[in-house]
């Protein structure tokens, strides 16, 4: 009983993982609704030539990436700073 538990826990866990855009590598980053690899690659390339990205909607500045797939991914992502409970946006 407690191995299924488990597994419930780790499969739920999965469903509700946010990927942090300024740690993840690409393959993690691809798993976005709307990231392939290409862009996958493309913001691990941004973030070595620039640094962490400070806001989410630093993500825009990526050719590829717009308002319309921003707003598929935002509750999917973080910047990894949390002030308070919600993700930075």
């Amino acid at each position: 009983m407690l191995r299924v538990f488990a597994m419930i826990a780790f499969i739920v866990n999965l469903l509700f993982a946010v990927v942090n855009i300024n740690t993840a590598d690409a393959t993690e980053l691809a798993t976005l609704k709307g990231i392939g690899p290409t862009k996958a690659e493309a913001i691990v390339n941004w973030r070595t030539e620039n640094g962490s990205f400070k806001s989410i909607d630093e993500l825009t500045q990526i050719k590829g990436i717009g308002d319309k797939t921003l707003e598929k991914i935002k509750d999917e992502i973080t910047i990894g700073v949390e002030s308070d409970s919600s993700h930075q946006h």
